[in-house]
């Protein structure tokens, strides 16, 4: 059975905070004896959050299902990449995409994110490459008015 897996784009869209309220609800509820999918619901939650701590939360719930819970592990692969490419962490994101493209290489989804982890992190990397140019070229500018200036004297 092939569980079909909501498209990137989707975790963009934060739940309203009522509905993020109900699942913290029934998590907090369960206590320690939380169900997996209690903590998997309220973790996908979490990652659709615009707050980056919650996001931080949510990747820490998915890691610790992940590690536990051997059944659920495709979809905490996804969530898991989601997640960290929304907290910016890339290699993490890649890794745990690639992880699901090796068991699933037709995944739509997983390829989408992937096309979108690899344009940020280009763009990212050309944003450094542009941040080191113009530190080189200040760093020539001033280094030359420098040498002009011990020359004259």
């Amino acid at each position: 059975m092939i569980l079909t897996l909501p498209d990137a784009a989707d975790a963009d869209s934060p739940l309203k905070s009522d509905e993020l309220q109900v699942l913290r609800a029934q998590y907090e509820k369960e206590g320690h004896y939380v169900g997996v999918q209690t903590k998997f619901n309220y973790a996908w939650g979490l990652i659709k959050s615009s707050s980056r701590n919650e996001q931080q939360e949510g990747v820490r719930l998915l890691s610790d299902i992940f590690r536990n819970a051997p059944e659920r592990r495709r979809e905490c692969l996804y969530y898991l990449a989601l997640g960290n490419y929304k907290l910016g962490n890339y290699a993490e994101a890649r890794r745990y995409n690639d992880l699901l493209l090796d068991h699933e290489p037709a995944n739509l989804q997983a390829s989408s994110l992937r096309s979108l982890i690899d344009d940020k992190v280009a763009k990212e990397g050309l944003m450094g490459v542009a941040i080191l140019s113009g530190v080189a070229i200040a760093a020539g500018v001033v280094g030359g008015m420098m040498f002009r200036g011990a020359k004259r004297r």
